[in-house]
């Protein structure tokens, strides 16, 4: 069977596409790393378990809400542990499960780093759109989503509630 070839329409958004996929997670790291000594990854763990319930998750939930590896995510949950920003501990419902809670020094790394990233996120990827094009960027991910998330394993960003209702 022949392979649908992308249209010239197509393949031009594509590239464009991949352009943003390559440059914008490098664009967000130098602005954290400059402004707080972040990497943006280790920010995006501050972050989702700043927004947590009691700033608490269990490591599988959030390497689900990161869409790291258990490896990957205890490696950096370890750099943040080292210095302060984080601490571990036995999950009191499951002792086989390990929570990460965020500290009183997390939550002001998150604090202090947070509004230097999202002036950085409004310059590089809002502020360009017109209002009609953020609605339309939310339904283009939300497509995206579908099939690259089908299970919605990182759907704790936009739907907090959903692990819940979900069962996951």
């Amino acid at each position: 069977m022949e392979p649908r070839w992308l249209t010239e329409d197509e393949r031009a958004a594509w590239l464009r596409l991949v352009a943003v996929v390559e440059l914008l997670p490098g664009a967000l790291d130098s602005q954290l790393r400059a402004d707080s000594g972040l990497a943006h990854f280790e920010y995006y763990v501050l972050a989702m378990l700043s927004e947590a319930p009691d700033r608490t998750l269990r490591m599988t939930v959030l390497a689900q809400r990161t869409n790291a590896t258990l490896p990957r995510l205890s490696h950096v949950v370890r750099r943040l542990e080292d210095r302060g920003l984080v601490q571990r501990s036995p999950c009191p419902d499951d002792g086989r499960a390990t929570n990460a809670a965020l500290t009183p020094a997390g939550v002001a790394a998150v604090a202090e780093a947070a509004p230097g990233h999202v002036d950085n996120v409004r310059r590089l990827v809002l502020d360009p759109l017109a209002p009609a094009q953020v609605a339309s960027l939310h339904e283009i991910a939300d497509a995206l989503l579908t099939e690259l998330d089908p299970r919605g394993r990182m759907s704790g960003l936009y739907d907090p509630g959903r692990e819940q209702r979900d069962g996951s």
